[in-house]
């Protein structure tokens, strides 16, 4: 017996390699043949390799939410509207709460009157981009030849997410060094002297209407130029978020891209490139689904403006604040959202001007959430996470302001002096995805012992925390 177990242990040591070798077989077949397990299982089949999209791409929501009982309107009447008329939140709060799979509104407090929405305002601004220019699209900075020999024109093409080398805001944003390095051996033997900014495609920079007074020197934006870097933040560039900010954003890029070039700064002069100029290197921006990523997680106030330019180019207007919101009115009309009260000053809320109905911000993130609009998709991935990402990193994190929403809330704020807005998606305590955009007017901001934003919070996590049947 002894000398038969070292045999019955070999057998065995066979056995569990065959076994192990199987199911790495196994795993192997559902990474390269996705399909064939989906035979199996009975899952639809797709159309899926790698670095191919899925055919057909998923539907966003699709398996959130589709069985799960939904909340009663008295249910949600109950539950959220104490905490709606909290005295932190002023005098009035619009709410609009709806189910993201039927649409059925479940939740209306005055959702039709219109109000300054502050930053919740970006939501239009990422549809309407999505649907004009659609999620792939790209903005190009150009480079052409100018009228003298060694004179180079550089052509702003509306993104304010270029950057000048390794240290710049936007990780993956094109590059003026890379621009120059194209530049150089597209020149040859010919050394460049002279650096024309043609900064033509919005007219001159300029700070949009309703802005408070300080928006520049809080940092929360610069003037708004088709050439800038870094959303105009003083180079160095850093971190997202207010920042110190170049009031010459064009001027700033200009010299930035001559010293790559190695022209001195005083050859930078502003101009308009010739007509038929041979191009002499381009470089682009990332794909418009990463830059309304981007715009919405951290409430990138000039990048918003830039992305509201590109709307107004796709229908025909002028690159400026006030043809980017006729633009904008004009395509969120074509998607059949309800535009009745709707007054648009500039695309990232910072206008006192504006005017938006949270039944508008909720058929959006309603309409961005069905199939039939794959392009508005990135909507979502760009709305900031309770607690977790963004301009909600430190949000529902303390006793006071909902913690119950850390994970759970996925939502766009808004944010000026007097005025709170809160819109995004909750998947509630039953599994059920809920739509919702809350907008309180004459909060007193940062007033304790609860400020209004602690407010707001309160209710969105407790639309997440809620069966509320």
């Amino acid at each position: 017996m002894a000398r038969q177990r070292p045999q019955l242990l070999r057998g065995l040591l066979v056995v569990m390699v065959c076994l192990l070798c199987a199911a790495l077989a196994a795993l192997g077949a559902i990474v390269a043949a996705p399909d064939a397990v989906a035979g199996l299982t009975g899952a639809p089949r797709r159309a899926w390799r790698a670095g191919t999209p899925a055919t057909p791409p998923p539907a966003v929501l699709a398996a959130v939410g589709t069985s799960a009982p939904a909340p009663t309107a008295a249910g949600l009447a109950a539950r959220l509207g104490p905490l709606l008329s909290d005295p932190a939140l002023g005098g009035s709060t619009l709410a609009a709460v709806a189910d993201a799979t039927t649409g059925e509104r479940l939740l209306n407090r005055n959702s039709g009157a219109a109000a300054a929405p502050a930053s919740t305002l970006k939501l239009l601004t990422a549809v309407s981009v999505l649907h004009a220019r659609g999620a792939t699209y790209r903005l190009t900075t150009r480079v052409v030849s100018g009228a003298n020999p060694g004179e180079v024109v550089l052509i702003g093409g509306g993104d304010p997410t270029l950057g000048a080398g390794e240290r710049r805001t936007y990780a993956d944003g094109a590059r003026l060094d890379r621009l120059a390095a194209q530049v150089k051996q597209a020149l040859g033997g010919t050394a460049p002297t002279r650096v024309i900014i043609d900064g033509s495609l919005f007219g001159p920079a300029a700070y949009g209407p309703g802005w408070d007074d300080d928006i520049f020197s809080s940092g929360n934006a610069a003037p708004i130029a088709s050439l800038m870097m870094d959303s105009g933040r003083v180079p160095p560039a850093g971190a997202h978020g207010t920042s110190p900010r170049t009031a010459t954003p064009e001027v700033v890029a200009g010299r930035a891209f001559a010293a790559a070039l190695g022209v001195p700064p005083g050859a930078v002069v502003a101009g308009i490139a010739p007509a038929g100029a041979a191009q002499l290197g381009a470089v682009e921006s990332p794909p418009m689904a990463r830059l309304v990523e981007l715009m919405l997680v951290e409430s990138d106030n000039v990048l918003a403006e830039c992305l509201a330019r590109q709307v107004a180019l796709a229908r025909n207007q002028q690159a400026t604040f006030a043809g980017a919101a006729v633009a904008m009115r004009t395509v969120l009309g074509e998607l059949g959202l309800p535009v009745d009260g709707l007054a648009l000053s500039d695309g990232s809320g910072l206008s006192r001007l504006n005017r938006v109905t949270p039944a508008l911000l909720s058929e959006a993130l309603l309409l961005a959430g069905k199939g039939a609009r794959p392009a508005l998709r990135p909507v979502f991935a760009g709305l900031p996470v309770g607690g977790y990402s963004g301009t909600l990193r430190d949000r529902y994190r303390s006793p006071t302001d909902g913690p119950g929403g850390a994970g759970q809330v996925r939502a766009k704020t808004g944010t000026l002096s007097g005025v709170n807005s809160i819109a995004g998606i909750v998947v509630d305590a039953d599994g059920r995805a809920l739509v919702f955009a809350f907008i309180a007017i004459g909060g007193a901001d940062g007033v304790p012992p609860t400020p209004p934003q602690q407010a707001l919070d309160r209710v969105a996590a407790a639309l997440a925390a809620c069966g509320c049947r």
